[in-house]
């Protein structure tokens, strides 16, 4: 009788165990699938397919890239954090949402619903995005590069118009990095996006971070790892094999959300890190303002933890 119920333990936690590992399988292809630049679609089938498997910048805000679902915003491309008042700001397929005080509520901001492929934040109150025109007549396919500085509320064009949609962008003061989705190109701008120059990249990057303390001083997260480049995009080296999105909030202080949901510190620019909590659900996109991290997430979430990522709560919901 103790044989038989030991062996039906064991053979119970042999299942569990190959559950789990199918779900990191799964998590990981998502991640990839998206640095690969699938797209929603992409990630909905691999979404299923996890569920199959697993039975069941000061000047400097902050800012990050992704790719994912939400109810009345479309798929969230990215969070911001707006230093004027330290307000939660999501960019969407539809538009520009914000989350402020401990209301999970997050109401559009102004009315434009453009789709926000990219969105960083300046300074208080000024932000910089790219994507597509939304329901708004009279744009080009691709946006180019617009610019905020009342808050999301209106938008003025800065440059590239029906030439370039930025996927990701990252804002330094007046340097602005960014990865062209329509063209395939890097570009890098020392004078707030008015005028751009095309950088070789190895491969093409999911998400960006600069150095708190050094604006030539860039990580790029890539299907095959991590970049990094000390001289503003002109030459890289590879950092690690990783696949993460990431938060660059202090110079000691670099923060990765890898393929399996962790959150990773590394306080050397990412050549080591540990582990110091975890996110459940597909993460996609990743940002870290003051105390707290933020990590929104396919369902239309955006979670937030003040312990590192060893516990998160809803800080808004779209």
């Amino acid at each position: 009788m103790a044989a038989r119920q030991e062996h039906k333990r064991r053979a119970r936690e042999q299942r569990e165990a190959r559950e789990r590992e199918a779900a990191r399988a799964a998590r990981r292809r998502r991640l990839r699938t998206y640095a690969a630049g699938g797209g929603l679609a992409a990630v909905i089938v691999a979404t299923l397919l996890a569920v199959s498997l697993a039975g069941g910048g000061g000047e400097r805000g902050t800012s990050g890239g992704g790719a994912g679902g939400a109810a009345q915003g479309g798929h969230i491309h990215g969070l911001g954090l707006n230093p004027a008042d330290g307000s939660l700001y999501v960019a969407t397929h539809n538009g520009l949402f914000r989350a402020t005080g401990r209301s999970t509520e997050a109401p559009r901001v102004g009315r434009s619903d453009r789709d926000l492929m990219g969105f960083s934040v300046v300074g208080g109150d000024h932000f910089v995005a790219s994507g597509h025109p939304g329901s708004e007549p009279g744009l080009p396919a691709n946006i180019g590069l617009i610019e905020s500085r009342d808050g999301g509320r209106t938008w003025t064009q800065v440059s590239l118009a029906g030439d370039a949609d930025f996927h990701v962008l990252r804002a330094s003061g007046r340097r602005v990095y960014g990865y062209d989705g329509a063209g395939g190109r890097f570009m890098v701008s020392t004078n707030a996006g008015r005028g751009w120059e095309k950088r070789d990249v190895p491969a093409a990057p999911f998400d960006l971070a600069t150095d708190p303390r050094d604006r030539d001083h860039v990580i790029a997260a890539t299907q095959s790892g991590l970049l990094e480049s000390r001289d503003a995009g002109r030459s890289w080296r590879t950092l690690s094999d990783q696949v993460a999105l990431l938060a660059w909030p202090a110079a000691d202080r670099l923060l990765l959300l890898d393929a399996d949901g962790r959150i990773r510190l590394s306080r050397d620019g990412g050549r080591t890190s540990q582990v110091r909590g975890s996110v459940e659900g597909q993460a996609v996109s990743f940002i870290a303002g003051g105390d707290a991290l933020y990590v929104a997430l396919a369902d239309g979430s955006v979670m937030q933890s003040t312990d590192d990522g060893a516990s998160f709560a809803v800080r808004a919901r779209l």
